[in-house]
């Protein structure tokens, strides 16, 4: 039975570490737009500062006990990645958002971060460390999944789903419960109980996002009415003569208008006569004062 439950934590350690995998890679098109554009358009540091104090605090409770290699690895590479990204937001932002990074960093890894493992280190021995960093890590994650909930908020107020991606959510969602029972498992309710949360939240995102995402209204383009053109517009003086000979016709003036719905081009002689200009086709006669 023992040796069943630790396979299957094994199992479901390594599927949390996939998953988290692509979880902290998601943000890599938000960056690769970054590069690009040299500029991180108003995006904001702050998810990950947090999300990399997050990783540095499992691993420090990682390393106080045993069988947690599963736990050392995925956030490692959390650690990793969220280090790049704040890199990128140093290198390619404003000087206040450089300026904001910096505060954040000082704020949460080299205080928070130091304090704790300071405090820990010195104040507490053995089992009551390790059960003071598991509940300071069990309260923070429980903020980190809180935190969607403004999120959450936007999309009921604006009635629009754009800032909250159903395939993040899904993800998420799927990482809470593998990591609820890897927690379970290995009998940690500090891993397990943050992802009960998680769970609930991530299954209110895609409730929201199945109400709330309107498939795109096609707009169809209307058909222009259909506009005849005069290939030749040849002035007459009524007074000068009545008829016009081929040879006369030099005055030509050539209209072309593309893409203005049906175009049909037709001949129109113009008359000069006392009250405006008269146009003659096979067709039609029109009387235009001028």
């Amino acid at each position: 039975m023992v040796a069943a439950s630790a396979e299957w934590a094994l199992a479901f350690g390594v599927l949390g570490n996939i998953i988290s995998f692509g979880v902290f890679l998601s943000p890599l098109p938000t960056f690769y737009q970054i590069y690009k554009k040299k500029s991180t358009q108003g995006f904001q540091s702050i998810p990950y500062v947090i999300a990399l104090f997050s990783a540095m605090l499992w691993i420090y409770y990682a390393f106080l006990k045993s069988n947690t290699t599963l736990l050392i690895t995925i956030n490692a590479f959390g650690v990793f990645i969220e280090t790049i990204f704040i890199c990128v937001f140093l290198f390619y932002g404003t000087k206040k958002a450089k300026i904001d990074t910096v505060k954040l960093l000082v704020l949460f890894i080299a205080f928070g971060f130091g304090v704790i493992v300071t405090l820990t280190h010195f104040l507490a021995k053995g089992s009551e460390r390790t059960r003071i960093v598991g509940w300071i890590c069990l309260v923070f994650s429980l903020c980190v999944f809180v935190a969607p909930l403004c999120i959450v908020r936007q999309v009921i107020r604006t009635k629009s789903v754009e800032y909250m991606p159903f395939a993040l959510s899904a993800f998420l969602t799927l990482s809470a419960v593998v990591w609820f029972f890897y927690g379970l498992l290995i009998k940690d309710f500090n891993v397990a109980i943050p992802n009960v949360l998680g769970f609930i939240f991530g299954i209110v995102q895609m409730i929201l996002y199945q109400i709330y995402n309107k498939p795109s209204q096609i707009i169809k383009e209307e058909k222009l009415p259909e506009v005849i053109l005069a290939e030749q517009i040849i002035i007459v003086d009524e007074h000068e003569n009545d008829k016009v000979s081929d040879n006369k016709l030099s005055e030509q003036l050539n209209i072309d208008i593309s893409k203005l719905g049906s175009i049909e081009k037709i001949p129109v002689v113009l008359r000069r006569i006392d009250d405006g200009i008269e146009t003659e086709n096979v067709d039609r006669q029109i009387k235009v004062v001028v």
